[in-house]
């Protein structure tokens, strides 16, 4: 384990994710959402295929025992890029990062439900107070009144729900990563998301301008080596090590909304967006409490056998 290469890895593709969002969200004034999937999705491809193939595991890439597996998987992984994409061109990109931040909550109530994992008072907990926070920063988008923006209310539900699937999406990796290898996982939803993004054409499609063609290109690309450095980052250090600084996405979010796209953030989405936050890591360390106590009682086990 080396884990300050991990970590370095980790925040490498929290900025080249935050990098990618913000191509999307500059293009999504004339670009429909499902073309902005196909483009972050085909042009991923050459990526993950080049770095698979440098790692002697494309071979690997291609097989599969589950197929199905990997099909439920594009699905409600890529209705979850789509729905996030959609939300981007509505709201400010910080706070499609906040609601964003209930995927990780929900994974572990998802967990529960589907796949029988035990989850004790003080997980459920830290996700309720996790989900009081995302519900203060969709406060001010789902009020009543004339004050409330109706495409920004719109956009925050989308994201909401992009959220959900991207929690089913993790529900099931957590399945498949029993019997398939991660490089089957990566390289199948790329092939997945792709052609299924395409059933969206029906729906319109734009043609993008020479700037736009560039960025929608430059955000496949960036998107294949954001996954890269996620999945390398899991190599180098414990998965609990690294998790917490997917939060670094907020403060990147925040500087490139305001000095790109001049957003300003509000007291309200900061708030709710700490909270989320705080609950997020208080699972992380408890994660790693725990598993550092496994570790040790195996230890322990191990040590008084061969005594």
């Amino acid at each position: 384990m080396q884990p300050l290469r991990g970590i370095s890895y980790k925040i490498v593709s929290v900025m080249v994710f935050v990098a990618m969002s913000s191509l999307i969200k500059a293009v999504s004034e004339n670009v429909p959402p499902g073309q902005a999937v196909f483009f972050r999705s085909a042009f991923a491809l050459p990526v993950i295929v080049g770095w698979l193939a440098m790692r002697h595991e494309l071979r690997n890439g291609w097989k599969t025992a589950h197929p199905m597996g990997h099909v439920w998987r594009g699905l409600v992984g890529t209705s979850a890029m789509g729905l996030g994409f959609a939300g981007l061109g509505l709201l400010p990109l910080p706070e499609v990062t906040a609601i964003g931040y209930a995927a990780p909550l929900l994974v572990v109530i998802f967990a529960a439900m589907f796949l029988n994992e035990e989850v004790r008072a003080f997980r459920l907990s830290a996700v309720a107070l996790g989900l009081i926070g995302v519900l203060i920063v969709l406060s001010p988008r789902l009020s009543l009144g004339a004050q409330v923006d109706h495409a920004q209310t719109l956009g925050a539900v989308l994201v909401l729900m992009g959220a959900v699937c991207a929690a089913l999406a993790q529900v099931f990796v957590r399945k498949l990563v029993f019997t398939e290898d991660t490089a089957a996982i990566v390289f199948w939803f790329s092939i997945t998301a792709t052609v299924l993004s395409l059933l969206t054409l029906p729906w319109g499609w734009a043609w993008p301008t020479p700037a736009q063609w560039v960025m929608l290109i430059m955000a496949g690309l960036l998107g294949g080596i954001g996954q890269i450095f996620l999945t390398s980052s899991y190599r180098f250090a414990d998965a609990s090590l690294v998790a917490p600084f997917d939060y670094t996405s907020m403060i990147l979010a925040l500087i490139v909304g305001y000095f790109i796209f001049d957003e300003v953030p509000t007291v309200t989405m900061m708030i709710g967006a700490a909270i989320v936050i705080s609950a997020g890591v208080m699972i992380i360390l408890r994660e790693r409490h725990l598993g550092l106590k496994r570790a040790r009682q195996r230890k322990v086990t191990g040590t008084v056998g061969h005594n």
